[in-house]
C-alpha cells in the first residue's frame, strides 16, 4: 500500500511539474519600452519581456531572440536577420539587437523564448516594430502652411490669437495597398485624417520640444484607412507651443506649419509617395477661430467646413499652400508616446446662479477639457470658463490664474442640440462656469476628458487610514495632471512650464506609480537641447522661459532623473547619452559660481517653504530659511 501511495504521489508531482512548465509564458514583449512601436529610430533597438508562471521562485537561465523581416520567415526560421542563439543569463530588460543593418521605414518581426529553473517556454507570440525614416534623404516632403495672419483680431503681440489652419491633399490609389505609413509633424499641434477618419486617438501631438534643436515627428500605420480610387489626406493645425501663448516671456517661433509624407506599398511591389508641398490646399477660414493654451479655444459652428477631410469636398475657394521655412531643429522620430484621453469623469453637481449662469462641479480637480451635448441658439455664444475652486458666493475663483483666460466658446450655427469638445487646448479645473444657455442642462450633458501622456499606472497604495489614502489620491491626480510631453509645474495658470526643481526628487516617487521612463528619457533630451553654449542649464526645459541662473539646485534634476531611469528601469543609456553635457555643466558652474570649493549662489533656496499665513506664498522669517551656500554646495557634490 505504501508503495502504491508513493507511486501515485510521484506521478502527481510529475503532472504538476509538467503543468507548471506548460503554463510558463513569455509576455509583455517590448521594443524600446513600447509594445509594437511604430517609427523606432535607433539602429540597435532593445528588447524586453516578462515571464509568467503559476510557480514561485522563478528564475530565468537563458533566452533566445529571433528577428525577421516577415512574420512568415520568422515562423519558418528562414532569412533571419538575427538569431541570438541560446544566451545564458537572467537579463530580460533592454537587450540590444545585434543583427544585420535595419532599413529605413520597414516593419520587423520578433519573438523570444526562455529557459528557467522551472522549465522552458514555447516561443512567445510574434510582435513587431517599424523603423523611422533613418536618413534625412528619406524625406521628400516640404514644410507647408499659410504664411499670413488674415483673420480679424489675429496677432503675435501680447496675448496671441490665431485661427487653426486646415490643409488637404487628394490622391488616388489604383491598386491593392499592402502597407501605408504616415510620417507627420504639425507645429504646434495637429490632427490628421484619412478619408474623414482620424489616423490616431493621440491629442496635442507631436510632443513639445526646443524647436531650434529638435523637431519630433510621429509615425502611423494607416493601411486600413486607404481605399481604392479617390482618397484624401487632411490635417488640422493648431498653435500649441510653436505659435506661443504670449509674446513674452513665452516664446513665439513662427506660424503653424506641417510636414507630412505618406509612403504607400502596393501588393504588386510598386510604391507611391504623397508629400506635403505647394500642391496642397489650405484655409484658415474654418470654425476654430482661435486656440491658445492659456486662454482657450473659440469655435464658430457657422464657419464649419462639412466633409473638408474627405475626397468629395470642393476646395476651389481655398488657397495654395505656402512653402514654410523649416523650424531649424533636427527632425527626429518621437521616442515617447503622445498625450491621449486617458480617463472620463461625469460631473456631480450643477448650481444655477441668479444671473442665469451655471456652475458645474466635476467632483475632482482634473486636467483636460469638457465635452458637451447641449442646446443653443443660433449665433448666441455658449461660454465655458474654468477654475479650480470657488469664492464664498459660489462664483469662480480665478486670481491664481493670473492672465490666463481659460475660456472656451462655442457659437451654434442653428437653434437646437450640438455636441462639441475642443481640439487644441486643455485646462486645469474642477469647476466650470457656463453662460449662454436658455435651458437647465443635466449632468449627463457633460463629460470631463482627462488627458496625459499615454502610460500605464504601475503602482497603487491603500491603507486603513482614509486621510493617508486621500493624500495618495491627491498625489496621483497631481502627478498625471502635469504629464504633457514634459513634467510641468502646473496645468491651469499662465505658466505650465517644465521646471526642473520640481522633479529633483519627485521623479523617484512618480516612478513607483507610473511607467514614466519614456517621458523622462525624452525630457532629459529637452534639457540638453536647452543648454547654453557655455554649459549652463535652463531652470525650465524646454526653455520656453529661458532662465540661466548659474545655479545647481534646480538643474540637479537633470542628473537625478537620469539616475532614476537607471535605478528604477535599469536603463543606463540616458546616463551615457548625456554624460558629456552633464560634465560640461559641472565644469561651467565651478568656473562661475565656486570659491574655495563652496558654491556661493543659490537662486531658489527653500522654495515655497510653508509660510506664516495662507495669504503668503513665501515665509518672511529669515531664520526659517537654509543658507543658499549650504543648499547649492551640498547639491553640487551629490552630483559628482
Amino acid at each position: 500500500m505504501k508503495h502504491k501511495t508513493f507511486i501515485i504521489g510521484f506521478l502527481l508531482m510529475l503532472c504538476l511539474a509538467g503543468c507548471q512548465s506548460g503554463q510558463l509564458q513569455v509576455v509583455s514583449l517590448k521594443v524600446e519600452m513600447q509594445e509594437n512601436p511604430q517609427g523606432v529610430s535607433t539602429p540597435s533597438p532593445r528588447f524586453s519581456w516578462q515571464i509568467t508562471s503559476p510557480g514561485v521562485d522563478l528564475r530565468q537561465q537563458s533566452y533566445r531572440i529571433q528577428v525577421a523581416s516577415s512574420e512568415e520567415d520568422l515562423k519558418k526560421e528562414k532569412n533571419l536577420l538575427w538569431d541570438s542563439g541560446i544566451a545564458s543569463g537572467d537579463e530580460s530588460i533592454l537587450i540590444p539587437y545585434e543583427g544585420g543593418k535595419l532599413s529605413s521605414g520597414k516593419a520587423y518581426y520578433w519573438r523570444v523564448k526562455v529557459a528557467t529553473n522551472q522549465g522552458e517556454t514555447a516561443w512567445s507570440a510574434i510582435n513587431h516594430w517599424s523603423t523611422a525614416l533613418l536618413d534625412s534623404t528619406d524625406w521628400r516632403a516640404k514644410w507647408i502652411g499659410q504664411d499670413t495672419m488674415s483673420n480679424p483680431g489675429e496677432t503675435n503681440k501680447g496675448n496671441t490669437r490665431l485661427a487653426a489652419r486646415y490643409l488637404r491633399k487628394p490622391f488616388r490609389a489604383e491598386k491593392k495597398v499592402e502597407r501605408a505609413v504616415l510620417y507627420i509633424s504639425g507645429l504646434g499641434a495637429y490632427e490628421a485624417y484619412l478619408n474623414g477618419k482620424r489616423v490616431s486617438d493621440d491629442v496635442l501631438a507631436p510632443t513639445v520640444s526646443w524647436y531650434p534643436e529638435k523637431v519630433y515627428y510621429n509615425v502611423y500605420d494607416v493601411t486600413p484607412l486607404i481605399g481604392k480610387g479617390d482618397n484624401l489626406l487632411g490635417v488640422k493645425l493648431g498653435n500649441g507651443r510653436y505659435f506661443g501663448m504670449r509674446e513674452s516671456p513665452t516664446m513665439i517661433f513662427g506660424l503653424p506649419r506641417l510636414l507630412a509624407q505618406l509612403n504607400i506599398e502596393y501588393a504588386d511591389g510598386s510604391t507611391d509617395t504623397i508629400v506635403s508641398d505647394e500642391s496642397w490646399r489650405v484655409t484658415s477660414k474654418g470654425p476654430i477661430v482661435a486656440n491658445n493654451e492659456f486662454d482657450g479655444e473659440e469655435y464658430d459652428a457657422r464657419l464649419e467646413l462639412p466633409d473638408w477631410n474627405t475626397a468629395k469636398y470642393d476646395d476651389t475657394e481655398w488657397l495654395q499652400a505656402d512653402i514654410m521655412e523649416a523650424p531649424g531643429g533636427k527632425l527626429t522620430a518621437q521616442p515617447n508616446p503622445n498625450i491621449t484621453v486617458q480617463d472620463e469623469i461625469t460631473p456631480v453637481h450643477i448650481t444655477r446662479l441668479s444671473d442665469g449662469r451655471f456652475i458645474l462641479d466635476m467632483g475632482q480637480n482634473m486636467v483636460g477639457w469638457l465635452g458637451v451635448n447641449l442646446k443653443g441658439k443660433q449665433g448666441q455664444p455658449v461660454t465655458m470658463r474654468f477654475a479650480e475652486t470657488l469664492n464664498a458666493d459660489s462664483t469662480l475663483y480665478t486670481a491664481n490664474l493670473r492672465s490666463a483666460k481659460v475660456t472656451d466658446v462655442y457659437i451654434p450655427a442653428k437653434d437646437g442640440a450640438f455636441r462639441w469638445e475642443p481640439s487644441f487646448v486643455f485646462h486645469g479645473f474642477r469647476f466650470v462656469e457656463i453662460a449662454g444657455l436658455d435651458e437647465q442642462p443635466s449632468l449627463s450633458d457633460f463629460t470631463g476628458k482627462v488627458i496625459y501622456d499615454r502610460m500605464q499606472t504601475t503602482g497603487r497604495f491603500e491603507t486603513s487610514n482614509e486621510l493617508i489614502n486621500q493624500l495618495f489620491k491627491n498625489a496621483y491626480w497631481g502627478i498625471r495632471s502635469n504629464y504633457r510631453g514634459m513634467p510641468t509645474d502646473c496645468p491651469q495658470r499662465d505658466e505650465r512650464q517644465g521646471w526642473l526643481g520640481d522633479r529633483v526628487t519627485g521623479c523617484f516617487g512618480e516612478a513607483f506609480v507610473f511607467d514614466n521612463a519614456l517621458l523622462y528619457a525624452k525630457w532629459l533630451q529637452d534639457i540638453e537641447d536647452s543648454q547654453s553654449p557655455e554649459g549652463d542649464i535652463s531652470d525650465v526645459s524646454p526653455r520656453y522661459w529661458t532662465i540661466y541662473d548659474k545655479d545647481v539646485t534646480w538643474p540637479a534634476a537633470y542628473f537625478y532623473a537620469a539616475k532614476m531611469l537607471w535605478r528604477q528601469y535599469g536603463d543606463m543609456e540616458p546616463v551615457k547619452r548625456h554624460y558629456a553635457s552633464m560634465k560640461r555643466f559641472l565644469e561651467h558652474i565651478q568656473q562661475v559660481s565656486m570659491q574655495d570649493y563652496i558654491l556661493t549662489k543659490d537662486t531658489y533656496g527653500d522654495w515655497c517653504m510653508p509660510p506664516e499665513s495662507q495669504e503668503l506664498i513665501h515665509s518672511q522669517d529669515p531664520s526659517r530659511k537654509t543658507a543658499g551656500a549650504i543648499l547649492s554646495t551640498t547639491m553640487y557634490y551629490s552630483l559628482l
